[in-house]
């Protein structure tokens, strides 16, 4: 299929493929910000997308957890070499090798702990209590030993949050308020569904559900739960990026230990967050239909792709 000349017209062909709905921000250097949507804030009553609307941003939530990780191993407060038996005792004998896996292999998914959303049917019915989803896990064997490869696993998240928890003393997600959110003025941010005007969160759909299903909390806690507009995790994407987010030290820190983009998928919820340093744009895409087969976040990724071409051949 051609290349179309706009953004806009690319989200338009997007919903031709039975997305429901789908939001684009565009922040490259030397021009304004360009915010596009097309298709469906709300499917059942055809309220159309609103560039401006809240969204599940899924496991975009671990670059802000990152970061915090990074500003805490800066003040001394944790190190990276520590182990989760350090920091954790309780779950020693409960997590295979837990004197030998550290907070550095937590944070870069290279324990070899299982990730408890994999347990079969997780989703259909998942606990939202953190104790309970780590308790999927608990004397299980390990998937290979500490460090010897990388698997993605929403467990190590979930430990870094009772890590951060318990060196702070109160809720994590207020570090990363005071210490990211509130300097880089992101008003838009939010830790977990509770505290967002409902009808602000765009709908979300999954593929052979008819409602939408933005009401479930699925308890994601440090591995997914923060909600923001398109703009809001640009700003932040962008602040990662070139540092600005960062006092001194702490960058260096967060380079050695964890990326500078992800992607975000929980039923209802696709979200695309990357840099392009090449244009020196920050390009951020939502979608609010999804299925577990890979077929939505496969086009999801094509989608995104062309939209990557487009901005760089209007910057050529």
């Amino acid at each position: 299929m051609p290349l179309p000349a706009t953004v806009q017209e690319q989200l338009e062909q997007a919903i031709l493929y039975d997305f429901d709905g789908i939001i684009v921000y565009v922040d490259q250097a030397g021009k304004p910000p360009a915010s596009y949507a097309a298709g469906w804030h709300n499917r059942e009553d055809k309220v159309p997308a609103d560039p401006q609307a809240l969204f599940k941003i899924g496991s975009i939530t671990k670059l802000y957890v990152a970061v915090a990780v990074a500003k805490l191993v800066n003040e001394g407060r944790l190190s990276l070499d520590a182990s989760l038996a350090d920091y954790l005792p309780e779950l020693a004998g409960r997590i295979e090798n837990s004197d030998k896996i550290s907070l550095r292999m937590l944070v870069q998914h290279r324990t070899g702990i299982p990730n408890f959303t994999d347990v079969p049917n997780f989703w259909v019915d998942p606990p939202i209590d953190a104790d309970e989803q780590l308790r999927l896990v608990l004397d299980q064997p390990a998937d290979f030993a500490p460090d010897e490869e990388y698997r993605y696993s929403n467990t190590n998240y979930l430990l870094i949050g009772k890590i951060l928890d318990k060196e702070l003393g109160y809720n994590n997600y207020e570090y990363i308020k005071e210490e990211i959110l509130i300097p880089l003025n992101l008003n838009h941010t939010f830790g977990s569904l509770d505290e967002v005007a409902i009808d602000e969160l765009m709908g979300g759909y999954y593929v052979g559900i008819e409602e939408d299903i933005k009401t479930v909390d699925y308890g994601l806690n440090s591995y997914g739960s923060m909600l923001a507009t398109a703009q809001d995790v640009a700003v932040f994407l962008r602040a990662l990026n070139e540092g600005s987010l960062f006092k001194e030290g702490e960058q260096a820190i967060y380079t050695s230990i964890y990326a500078s983009e992800h992607t975000g998928l929980i039923p209802g919820y696709q979200s695309i967050a990357r840099y392009h340093k090449e244009m020196d744009a920050v390009i951020i895409q939502f979608n609010n239909t999804t299925n577990f087969t890979g077929y939505d976040w496969s086009l999801a990724e094509i989608i995104y792709s062309r939209i990557v071409k487009i901005v760089k051949k209007k910057s050529s």
